[in-house]
């Protein structure tokens, strides 16, 4: 990875350098080993073939395809023939701070926030550009890369603005003809509110009537709005987000298990293990082992 922002630690892909948001072209043959990442990775394949290999199964890539992974979720490649990616990353606390707004906007929020996580997806999501928006793709992912090559702290608007001109064109298209988002509906001020506090502190004991009470509104009427706007309950939310934050911490710290265990909110080791292995496949320890060697 000489000459990307990208370094990696015992498994895990990280940005090392402070950036927002990178996007470089890649070419690879015959397999690319499993690996997972601290941000969100969205790869689109411009060329050759290869099968993705990740928690859903392997899946044959063809070109136009596009495969979008939240923190955490391990993938590889095999039977890479000339295999071609674009692979964009985009850090989490740009997600949380200049792009928060994301979250209000249907098709974006679909994109980056909850269609990975409805439906049993575990964290991925995958859709297909046509012809015409797979040039306009990589147009956008061009004009990002060559901004690698100018002083990031003069440039981050640039960054920003790229990004967004490629996160809105595939959101257009990985949401047509989805029936579990509903479009043109603005998520409703509560429930970012509720997202806000339930991201705020994960490790709090929070419950569905403690989350009702603080916004004023009754459980099964939270639960429906909260719902409607991100195709999970509350406290399934609140799990998804437990095991992300889990998995960060099981790559980048030497904490013990059970430590980690307590610091997302799920003090008791049996129902953590299963909620870890429920999510990745994979039981905390064995996960640690496999992306950490």
């Amino acid at each position: 990875m000489t000459g990307t922002p990208l370094r990696s630690s015992r498994g895990l892909l990280y940005f090392a350098d402070g950036s927002p948001a990178y996007a470089r072209r890649f070419t690879h043959e015959g397999e690319e080993p499993v690996h997972t990442h601290s941000f969100v990775e969205i790869a689109v394949v411009v060329a050759g073939s290869a099968v993705h290999h990740s928690l859903s199964g392997r899946r044959r890539l063809q070109v136009g395809d596009v495969v979008l992974l939240r923190p955490g979720v391990w993938h590889g490649y095999e039977e890479c023939a000339g295999l071609t990616l674009y692979n964009c990353c985009v850090g989490t606390d740009l997600l949380r701070n200049e792009l928060s707004w994301t979250r209000e906007d249907p098709q974006l929020g679909y994109l980056l926030w909850t269609g990975p996580h409805s439906l049993q997806r575990r964290g991925l999501l995958t859709t297909h550009l046509d012809d015409v928006e797979l040039g306009r793709c990589v147009g956008y992912l061009e004009a990002l890369d060559r901004l690698r090559a100018l002083h990031l702290d003069k440039h981050r608007a640039d960054v920003i603005g790229w990004l967004s001109l490629f996160l809105g064109q595939l959101s257009r298209t990985a949401t047509a003809g989805q029936d579990e988002m509903a479009h043109g509906t603005v998520t409703h001020p509560t429930v970012l509110r509720v997202m806000g506090l339930l991201e705020g502190d994960p490790a709090h004991d929070w419950t569905l009537a403690e989350l009702s009470r603080t916004v004023a509104l009754s459980p099964a009427y939270l639960v429906r709005l909260f719902r409607s706007a991100t195709g999970l309950p509350p406290m399934a939310y609140l799990a998804r987000l437990r095991v992300e934050t889990a998995s960060d911490l099981l790559l980048r710290t030497d904490d013990p298990v059970t430590a980690i265990a307590r610091a997302v909110g799920w003090p008791d080791q049996s129902y953590f293990a299963r909620r870890f292995k429920s999510y990745f496949g994979l039981s905390a320890t064995v996960y640690r082992n496999r992306f950490r060697t």
